[in-house]
């Protein structure tokens, strides 16, 4: 019992592994993105306008987020309907929007914590780590939702999940031998 729970365990663990690496790649250039345009439109084309400027700037980066998470991080999972997952891409970074937000208002409203650094690290730390947690199997599992397809790399997946169906199915096949 325990070996069989194990041994999906080890397949999730497996199988996620790829796409929580890729994800997490795509949100440190997403953050890049986002940091580099915003400091760009401060020293220049907006300075004075910040909260403008950080506007632009999570735009791009959303979009560039959006194009990447669907053409490398969960591309054997994008849907036919772009439309539809891009919505659901904007819906899921606004609740992740959410998550930070509600961070900072917590440190500030009922811890009764109003430094900076309190909260700087509630939202950008704290509320960046929740939030990204969400954004993950939100995106895996609500805006990336098309059947894992033929590419090799994702073919075996379904067995790291399901190890025993696998066995069951090579038992139950007929056994080799003359035809009649």
């Amino acid at each position: 019992m325990f070996r069989g729970l194990i041994e999906r365990v080890q397949g999730l663990v497996s199988m996620l592994w790829r796409e929580v690496m890729k994800f997490g790649t795509v949100g440190a250039a997403a953050f890049v993105v986002d940091s580099s345009i915003y400091f760009w439109l401060m020293s220049g084309h907006m300075a004075g306008s910040e909260v403008k400027a950080k506007i632009v700037a999570g735009v791009v980066a959303t979009f560039f987020s959006w194009g990447a998470n669907r053409y490398w991080t969960f591309r054997h999972r994008r849907q036919a309907n772009i439309a539809r997952e891009l919505v659901m891409f904007l819906i899921m970074n606004a609740i992740g929007l959410g998550i930070a937000a509600a961070c900072v208002w917590v440190t500030k409203y009922m811890l009764h914590l109003t430094d900076t650094t309190s909260l700087f690290i509630a939202g950008s730390v704290v509320g960046l780590i929740l939030g990204t947690i969400f954004r993950f199997f939100a995106y895996r599992f609500w805006v990336f939702t098309a059947e894992l397809d033929a590419e090799p790399e994702f073919a075996h997946d379904h067995e790291l999940l399901h190890p025993n169906e696998r066995d069951a199915v090579a038992a139950d096949a007929p056994a080799p031998g003359p035809r009649a």
